[in-house]
């Protein structure tokens, strides 16, 4: 979750009246919102920017609703996302949740409905995230435990690093996105506080120390995702043999 008070919405929607009108609705509800109006400006925005609700059109020029919440969740598979269509086909209703959709809507809507939706998602999203923040431990592969209020990092049960604490922010969300892509601007939006060239070189700094740090385990590594962040990969036991 982004550390603005109003929660951020990006909304993808090719009717640019009706995006101006829903945006406009959701901002006196105390809402962030980005507007895109096709699938491909859509993405540019989510890459650039922190989010906490996705909303997508689905018949949208250039990268159709479904395409860009396939791509979304490769960079944040927990992102909650809201198709809103004017289809009403059951097979396209469950493509949709296929993907991954926490809810959808056909229209045209209620504006009201639309508002109890967006907010229900979100407590759904912060719960998960609350739950994440309260995690304080994590086991790293087989030989690493590392202990986020400590910021202790131990390799085979011996205290060997005491980290910073930007190294243990940064650790810690290596460790909740595992074997997951951990989108740049997320963690330089949540550690740093923005997202910009000064800050990006900063993070490359951090995440060389963090490589350094991990690298007795040879079944464990940082590696980049060009254009989208990074990953910690931890190889399963099988997987070495």
């Amino acid at each position: 979750m982004t550390n603005v008070t109003s929660p951020r919405i990006l909304l993808v929607e090719d009717d640019q009246n009706f995006g101006d009108v829903l945006r406009s609705y959701l901002e006196m509800h105390e809402f962030h919102v980005v507007l895109a109006t096709d699938g491909v400006a859509g993405l540019e925005s989510f890459r650039k920017g922190e989010f906490d609700l996705c909303i997508f059109d689905v018949m949208m020029p250039k990268k159709d609703g479904f395409t860009l919440a396939k791509e979304v969740r490769e960079q944040n598979r927990e992102m909650p996302i809201i198709f809103l269509t004017a289809k009403t086909l059951k097979d396209d209703i469950l493509q949709g949740f296929k993907i991954g959709a926490d809810d959808y809507i056909t229209k045209p809507f209620n504006s009201e409905e639309l508002l109890y939706r967006i907010q229900a998602v979100l407590k759904r999203s912060q719960a998960i995230s609350k739950k994440e923040d309260d995690q304080k431990e994590f086991n790293i592969g087989t030989k690493f435990h590392f202990n986020f209020p400590l910021r202790i990092l131990s390799f085979e049960g011996e205290e060997t690093d005491k980290l910073s604490p930007k190294e243990a922010q940064l650790l810690k969300m290596f460790c909740l996105h595992m074997n997951d892509i951990l989108p740049r601007s997320s963690a330089l939006t949540k550690i740093w506080g923005e997202d910009n060239y000064f800050t990006a070189r900063s993070m490359d700094v951090f995440v060389t120390k963090l490589r350094k740090y991990l690298k007795r385990d040879e079944n464990i590594e940082i590696v980049n995702i060009h254009g989208n962040g990074f990953q910690l990969l931890v190889k399963e036991e099988e997987e070495v043999k």
